[in-house]
């Protein structure tokens, strides 16, 4: 046993850092290791200037670097309840929700709101890997079918920034539950003939690659991320083998067809434009003639596409319980 280890606790509490929140004078970039000044890389949208290596960035700036102005609506998620479970390992999981909440002022791991992208209306969802690893619980299944609903209110597409390690192991099979919940927050958007994007950040992994994340009309991806469901190394553990260079990064998935675009960060607002008026614009053609409804909120999405003023079968099923509805996979994932 160390010395260390007898150090009384009022001694080592004087020499632990505090979290206080402020920023660092300099970051160390994670792909070159060079040494960053905070204000060059805030200018650059946490981008390193030297390799180009994309570092996390908080859900706030990064609906501000999509949408027009850096201004948008936040919409007010449902609450779930806390705790169902009465889990404890070190922590009360209570405790641990407090400590995340405290940490990045947000309530849960996802945060959703509504603006436009070149004037065209998008309801935007970004998950917070700062909370939790971005874990997927109750709350963020929640979220998911809430902004479906506002996407369909709205006649907005449906645009997801994914960051998360998988299923958040302190709610159990409630976590798992909500691969499918989430699920029908896409077949809805889907059903209402509505774009639905996704921007796989890194990491994404776990529970979310195997669902809603890789249900996109469009997969999107930023450069490096790590898009996988079990990690290379728990790979590595389980083939005894080494795996190439690159597996599982969002380059090595677009050369293998998983992902669409690597697109950098200071174009994801043009692409993503472009990609809404050419899908709003197909599914124009593609419609079969009805009477056009113009939409108050989403004019310009409302002048390229007739609305069907039938509500979607999924926002139907979604007010029934889960044993009620039981949605076909492969329906959800054309």
């Amino acid at each position: 046993m160390s010395w260390l280890s007898n150090i009384p606790p009022g001694i080592k509490n004087i020499f632990n850092r505090k979290d206080d929140g402020s920023d660092a004078l300099w970051t160390k970039c994670g792909g070159c290791g060079e040494m960053i000044f905070q204000r060059d890389l805030d200018a650059a949208n946490q981008v390193c200037p030297s390799c180009d290596h994309h570092l996390a960035i908080g859900p706030a700036e990064r609906l501000a670097l999509i949408f027009d102005n850096g201004a948008y609506e936040e919409i007010e998620l449902p609450e779930p309840v806390t705790d169902p479970l009465k889990f404890r390992d070190e922590k009360r999981y209570t405790d641990r929700l407090k400590e995340n909440r405290r940490k990045t002022g947000q309530q849960d791991a996802m945060m959703a709101a509504y603006g436009t992208i070149d004037g065209a209306g998008v309801v935007a969802t970004v998950q917070n890997f700062k909370f939790m690893g971005g874990s997927m619980g109750m709350a963020l299944g929640e979220a998911m079918l809430k902004a479906a609903e506002e996407a369909v209110s709205r006649n907005a597409p449906l645009v997801v920034f994914a960051a998360s390690g998988g299923a958040r192991m302190q709610e159990g099979i409630l976590s798992l539950m909500q691969m499918p919940r989430t699920t029908i927050a896409v077949q809805m958007v889907k059903e209402a003939g509505l774009p639905y994007i996704v921007v796989l950040t890194n990491p994404t992994t776990g529970g979310v690659t195997a669902s809603y994340a890789m249900l996109g009309d469009v997969n999107l991806a930023e450069p490096g991320a790590l898009i996988c469901f079990a990690g290379p190394r728990v790979i590595e553990q389980t083939i005894r083998e080494k795996l190439p260079e690159g597996f599982q990064r969002a380059e090595f998935l677009e050369e293998k067809g998983m992902v669409d675009m690597v697109v950098r960060r200071a174009e994801m607002k043009e692409t993503l434009s472009r990609l809404i008026r050419v899908l709003i614009k197909e599914r124009r053609q593609a419609a079969p003639a009805k009477t056009p409804v113009v939409s108050v909120e989403n004019p310009a999405i409302a002048a390229e596409k007739p609305a069907n003023t039938a509500k979607p079968a999924a926002l139907e099923k979604s007010k029934k319980t889960v044993s009620e509805s039981q949605p076909k996979l492969d329906k959800a994932a054309e």
